[in-house]
């Protein structure tokens, strides 16, 4: 097995200085700027719904065009950060995170805001793999490195929980754009502290960067995932079928060339280990069953139940919750027991929660919606702080930067096509609600683009008019949002019997083993 770690011999071994948990505490502060990103937007959506007056097909571009280009490019950036160094990639995407964060802040059209938030994921794209791939390369005891990994997991979840409590916070005293501006300070303590404490790391012998291959990839996944999701909100079309072929060919020829050239973007032969394959396909169909559900759960407590920014906010708090104890406990659940009954316990668990989404209705009691948010955090806490482990585990230190990526693109990649095809659900059974009599077509044609677009408009009719349009809103959204949380179970239980098969005979590393590559070493010096 190629090294990966340094045997404790002595009470100098530079993997136990404690400079390593103060590096990690930088690594967190990345994660928390993207999560935070993540979640805010699902509360601002009313907020910006009424000010930029967006387009049904306009909001899910402004919800999924981040994780478009974010999927797209995160190959092409793990791999650019394990030739340039990820610490140097780290530190110049947290500054151009925080630029384009004020450009999102400042949208002033819907089109501009879609061009605000693709250009957030291109930033977006450079933090991630780079966070996982120090994480491989400073914590070389297993063990160690599992504890690690589970704060980082866990500073994502804590991520989701702080931002829609300030989020929240902001919206009830500020505009909507202010809910970006929080990552700034987040920003420029991630650029200062990392520049000291951050060690660098890098492949030694990397190649040159595949820029044929970074086109290809791009290319082809934001291809596919545009064609998926067209044609679920709108059927076939000419356009969609074009996207979809010019995809499939980027990728197969992505692939082919990943396999004949001499320093690939990301080695494909990684995927005959059916321990990463099995953990890459469970963090996809997990995030896809997950997300259309959870983009469009703010929207329902805000618009649906009359819930303040802040209030829909602190009720996603048992999510995170959740998710932040059960990231802490993952590494050592999956040694005592396995990995793969953690793994698809997990999200049997994730899969039954939302299966009781179905039943959901207007007057649904907080009770149940909070136990079956706990039971998703604590599910998806196991199950995606795992995973992430068995891939870096599965790799040698230089390619952590590729390997990392992988991880976080099926975890966008499943994000954006669980907005796409549970979204399109949701916006399908929503623009098919009848409009009450005497309404005026281009009010009703205005409340039929999206739920906050039917409450605004409902202010220009009368009393008795704009209570029924607005029931008759309400009620299509929640059906529509019920039938996506039934396909989500679905889809999510399918994703733990696949983890159960898959995952047999994986285990989490156990012992240190040799270090070997001088850069290594190096680097672990450099923490100290």
């Amino acid at each position: 097995m190629t090294g990966t770690g340094l045997v404790a011999r002595t009470t100098t071994d530079p993997t136990h200085r404690p400079g390593r948990w103060l590096a990690l505490s930088v690594l967190v502060l990345a994660v928390l700027l993207v999560a935070v990103d993540a979640t805010v937007l699902g509360l601002a959506t009313p907020f910006l719904s009424e000010d930029l007056k967006p387009s049904g097909t306009q909001l899910l571009w402004i919800g999924d065009i981040y994780s478009f280009v974010i999927a797209g490019l995160l190959v092409s950036m793990g791999s650019l950060g394990d030739r340039i160094g990820r610490k140097k990639l780290l530190l110049t995407g947290a500054v151009a995170f925080g630029a384009v964060s004020v450009l999102n802040a400042y949208a002033t059209s819907p089109e501009m805001m879609i061009v605000a938030r693709a250009l957030l994921g291109v930033a977006g794209a450079t933090l991630m793999p780079a966070t996982l791939a120090l994480i491989r390369n400073i914590f070389h005891d297993p063990r160690e490195r599992s504890v690690a990994i589970g704060v980082w997991g866990a500073a994502a979840s804590a991520g989701a929980a702080v931002g829609p409590v300030v989020g929240g916070f902001l919206l009830e005293h500020f505009w909507w754009g202010s809910v970006f501006l929080i990552n700034l300070p987040v920003m420029a303590v991630l650029v200062v502290v990392g520049v000291r404490l951050l060690p660098e790391s890098k492949n030694p012998a990397p190649g040159p960067w595949d820029l044929a291959g970074v086109v290809l990839s791009l290319v082809g996944i934001v291809g596919v995932v545009y064609a998926v999701k067209e044609a679920a909100a709108y059927g076939p079309r000419w356009d969609v079928a074009a996207a979809a072929v010019i995809g499939g060919l980027a990728l197969v020829g992505f692939v082919r060339r990943q396999l004949s050239i001499r320093h690939p973007l990301l080695d494909m032969r990684l995927f005959r280990n059916r321990g990463f394959s099995g953990a890459v396909l469970a963090d996809l169909l997990t995030i896809f069953g997950l997300s259309g559900l959870i983009f469009f759960l703010s929207q329902y407590l805000q618009l649906v139940q009359g819930r303040g920014p802040l209030e829909a906010g602190l009720a996603e708090l048992p999510a995170a919750v959740g998710a932040v104890t059960a990231g802490l406990l993952a590494g050592r659940a999956a040694r005592r027991f396995s990995v793969r009954s953690v793994v698809a316990g997990g999200l049997a668990g994730v899969g039954l929660a939302t299966a009781a989404l179905v039943g959901l209705t207007e007057n649904t009691g907080y009770p149940l919606l909070g136990g079956v948010l706990l039971v998703v955090g604590v599910g998806a806490g196991f199950s995606f702080t795992v995973t992430a482990d068995v891939i870096l585990s599965s790799v040698p230190r230089e390619q952590a930067g590729a390997a990392s990526a992988v991880s976080e693109t099926a975890y966008e990649l499943g994000a954006a096509l669980g907005i796409a095809l549970l979204g399109s659900i949701v916006t399908g059974v929503y623009r098919g609600f009848p409009t009450p009599d005497a309404v005026p077509a281009e009010t009703a044609s205005a409340a039929h683009e999206s739920l906050g677009g039917a409450i605004d408009s409902a202010t220009t009719v009368p009393a008795h008019q704009a209570t029924e349009l607005v029931t008759a809103a309400q009620d299509a959204f929640v059906h529509g949002l019920s039938i996506a949380a039934g396909t989500g179970a679905a889809i999510l239980l399918t994703a733990s019997a696949a983890a159960w098969f898959l995952l047999r005979g994986s285990k989490l590393e156990d012992d240190t083993l040799e270090d070997d590559t001088e850069e290594s070493a190096d680097a672990v010096e450099r923490v100290g």
